[in-house]
C-alpha cells in the first residue's frame, strides 16, 4: 500500500481541492480528481524530508498559539509602518546563525519567518548553518537575529529534539 498510496490524506486532499476548484463533482471530476491525488504523492515521493520525531506535543500546541499571536501583532505593526505617518523604514537582509540542523525544522523555522509580516526567508546555507532574513524595519540587526533564535529557534529545537 505504501508504493501505491504513499500519502493516503494528501490523496484526499488533493482529490477534494480539485473538485472545489473545477466546482462540478461529477463522477468524470472525481476520478480526474483521484488520479492527481494519487500520482502527485507518488512523483513527488522523492523530495519528502524525513520527519523527526515529535518530542513534546503540548509544547508544539503552544508554540502554534504564540506563532499565531505574533502573526497578528506583526500584521498591526507593520499596517501603522505602511499606512502611519511618514517615516524612513530600515530594510536590511540580516544572516541567522542556526542551531539547528535537521532540514525540516529548519524548513518549518523559515517558513514561520516568513509567515510573520515584516520579515522574509530569503536564503538557507545549510553548509554554513545560516537564514537569510529580509526585515522591513530593522533598527539593530543583532536584536533580530535574537529574537528569531529566541522566540522561534530554542522552542522548535526543544519540540523536535534536535
Amino acid at each position: 500500500m505504501n508504493r501505491w498510496l504513499p500519502s493516503p490524506r494528501l490523496s484526499a486532499v488533493l482529490c477534494f481541492l480539485w473538485l472545489l476548484l473545477v466546482n462540478d463533482f461529477s463522477l468524470g471530476q472525481f476520478l480526474l480528481g483521484a488520479t492527481f491525488g494519487l500520482l502527485v504523492p507518488i512523483i513527488t515521493r522523492p523530495f519528502a524530508l524525513q520527519r523527526p520525531a515529535l518530542q513534546h506535543p503540548l509544547k508544539l500546541v503552544l508554540f502554534l498559539l504564540m506563532v499565531g499571536r505574533d502573526i497578528v501583532l506583526a500584521n498591526i505593526v507593520v499596517a501603522g509602518l505602511i499606512l502611519g505617518p511618514r517615516r524612513r523604514l530600515h530594510p536590511a537582509f540580516v544572516e541567522v546563525p542556526l542551531d539547528i540542523r535537521d532540514g525540516y525544522v529548519i524548513t518549518i523555522l523559515a517558513s514561520i519567518v516568513s509567515l510573520t509580516p515584516g520579515t522574509v526567508s530569503a536564503d538557507i546555507d545549510l553548509q554554513r548553518g545560516i537564514l537569510l532574513v529580509h526585515g522591513l524595519n530593522v533598527g539593530d540587526p543583532q536584536e533580530l537575529i535574537d529574537e528569531i533564535k529566541r522566540r522561534y529557534e530554542a522552542p522548535l529545537k526543544e519540540i523536535f529534539g534536535c
